[in-house]
């Protein structure tokens, strides 16, 4: 009832209700160290170890998160919901813990495609190799957003070997003997060789196996009395060990399994009876973006889409459908889907690279050196750029424009409205934009205006929509409304500001120095960090000319959750917000009131 009311990740947790309690039954927490990869998969571990009244602000501002948090409790550890990281900070915990007497045991649960992603292997490797005495649930519902693709989901869905305790003790039993006898060493590697034959022909091993690990399952995991068993089992073992757990996505809740697309995973405030979102459903940004994207390719038969398990929330469903052959999930693998990006382009094709803003920053090292440096006209789609509200701090996306500034070569833009994407999208797609391409925009909704053919908008253009004399103010992205909304504030003040369109981040406008100095003050409005994004690049450019400037952006720091509205209040990045800090440079003398300038915008 409650996520009916705040939203969040209904289906997930749904899944995972009786693996919790046995979790919670069989480990003590906080002594045993439970971790959750992906923290979304958190909701009723919450609800068992704080108080119950707090869940009531789910992802509200100063409420609960809606992923662990360790400051709200001590029986959180990671709060990092990027995925495929859980099984490295389990393996860097269990390992110091080994020397540490009475030390409790470190379980991490591994889900919702989470072992997709490369980092996972890596840690898989390492824990095998040093055979650290990690419990892994592997929570297996078949889904990340989607379905789960891969090698390994299939090879999953296919094993049917439960390890049992018995086989520990009767292969001791057959080792000592066989050691006992004459040439026992070598009577017991033929024992053991045999063995291995023989479990091969029943069963063949699993990748975990392989890599050194011990493996249990499948279990059924909404059968508590099967799972509290084996999970006795596994924390008596004193070496890695695989617990298989098949789950079901949206259990219990009959529109959430019956949900094609997630199975409800995520889902804003709803009606109960019929799952329907309570708002009603409004046109967002990704939704044009999928659009655009859409028609653009009927255009150009090289265009293909590449996604990192976000097909569907990141507006790619329609392409999805109407281009299967040129549609590419691979997994939640940003690394892998950047670079494979860049072999398709080096093979003629134009690829779209679709990922979280959040989550491009895992690949930046792809983004440098497998296209940058190769020059390859690959457009990278930054969908929740900016402040994107409830999902709180690893889910804002305010870094990608300080972090692509440093990328030789690559087109940095930002939309301010709905148009504008598709006109930033037509560019980087036709053949005039020649390099690596990225766009950034929010979450949100849009307002349409009269629709017009999409055009090229040459790099690095920008676009003068109000002149004034009293400060220069660059807005880039959704801050441009922000700003034109600060003007509209001050103009009965006598203070007119010009406001204009920074759609290119990078590279700026060459007009920006004659710009600057036909004004007192330079005032610069982003919702990215201030710390080397679009303020910093404008305070570069000026620097030289001795022309100082207002940089209002996100503070070095990491943002909590809360409402889009509410979170740029706080920091102070609304009209009221923008508009307060022009007023701070007319008391302090920067600047003197001025009429409005009439006439049209200068060019």
């Amino acid at each position: 009832m409650t996520v009916s009311r705040t939203g969040g990740h209904l289906g997930p947790n749904l899944g995972v209700v009786e693996l919790t309690l046995a979790l919670h039954r069989v480990f003590d927490s906080p002594r045993d160290r439970i971790l959750w990869d992906t923290g979304h998969q958190a909701y009723v571990h919450k609800l068992l170890t704080r108080p119950k009244e707090g869940f009531a602000r789910l992802r509200k501002l100063g409420g609960m998160s809606g992923y662990p948090n360790r400051a709200e409790s001590e029986h959180d550890f990671i709060e990092n919901s990027h995925a495929s990281t859980g099984l490295s900070y389990a393996a860097g915990m269990a390992e110091a813990r080994r020397t540490e007497p009475g030390a409790g045991r470190v379980v991490v649960v591994v889900g919702d495609g989470a072992l997709t992603g490369g980092m996972a292997y890596e840690a898989l490797n390492n824990i095998g190799h040093r055979q650290t005495p990690v419990i892994i649930v592997l929570n297996d519902n078949g889904r990340s957003y989607a379905p789960t693709i891969g090698g390994l989901a299939r090879q999953l869905a296919q094993h049917l070997t439960v390890l049992n305790p018995t086989y520990h003790r009767t292969k001791g039993m057959v080792d000592r003997t066989l050691r006992r006898l004459p040439g026992g060493d070598t009577a017991m590697e033929a024992g053991r060789r045999m063995k291995e034959g023989l479990k091969e022909l029943v069963s063949p091993r699993t990748v975990f196996e392989a890599l050194g690990l011990k493996y249990i399952g499948p279990l059924d995991g909404h059968n508590p009395v099967e799972l509290e068993g084996y999970l006795r089992q596994a924390e008596r073992l004193q070496y890695p060990v695989v617990v298989h757990v098949v789950t079901r996505k949206g259990r219990g809740y009959g529109p959430a399994e019956e949900d094609e697309i997630d199975h409800l995973h995520g889902v804003s405030a709803f009606d109960v009876s019929t799952a329907r979102p309570l708002a009603g459903r409004k046109l967002s940004y990704t939704d044009v973006f999928g659009e655009a994207l859409v028609a653009e390719a009927e255009a150009d038969d090289r265009i293909c889409a590449i996604t990192a398990a976000m097909g569907s929330s990141g507006g790619l469903g329609p392409f999805a459908e109407r281009f299967p052959d040129r549609f590419y999930d691979v997994g939640i693998a940003e690394q892998h889907a950047v670079t494979y990006a860049a072999g398709l382009a080096m093979a003629g094709r134009r690829p779209v690279v679709v990922i979280y803003s959040t989550f491009l920053q895992r690949a930046l090292d792809q983004v440098m050196m497998d296209v940058c440096l190769h020059r390859l006209p690959v457009t990278f789609v930054l969908d929740r750029a900016g402040i994107t509200g409830d999902d709180g701090p690893s889910h804002h996306g305010i870094f990608d424009l300080t972090f692509l500034r440093a990328m030789p070569g690559l087109t940095v833009s930002a939309p301010s409205d709905a148009q504008e994407l598709r006109d930033l999208l037509h560019t980087a797609l036709s053949d005039a934009s020649g390099g690596p391409f990225a766009i950034r925009f929010p979450k949100g909704t849009v307002v349409e205006g009269p629709g017009r053919p999409v055009r090229i908008l040459p790099p690095p253009d920008w676009e003068v929509l109000r002149q004034g004399g009293a400060a220069l103010v660059l807005a880039t992205g959704k801050m441009v409304q922000v700003a034109l909304d600060a003007a509209g504030l001050l103009e009965g003040e006598g203070i007119a500001l010009t406001v204009i369109d920074a759609r290119y981040v990078k590279p700026l406008d060459p007009r920006l120095g004659t710009w600057a100095r036909r004004h007192p003050a330079v005032v610069t409005v982003e919702d990215n960090v201030a710390a080397g994004g679009f303020g910093s690049a404008v305070a570069e450019a000026l620097a030289g000319m001795g022309i100082p400037v207002t940089i209002l952006g996100v503070p070095d720091a990491f943002v909590e959750h809360g409402s889009q509205a509410e979170l740029l209040e706080r920091l102070g990045l609304d009209a009221e917000g923008v508009a307060a800090e022009v007023r701070r440079l007319v008391q302090d003398g920067s600047i003197a009131p001025q009429k409005a300038l009439g006439g049209q915008p200068a060019s």
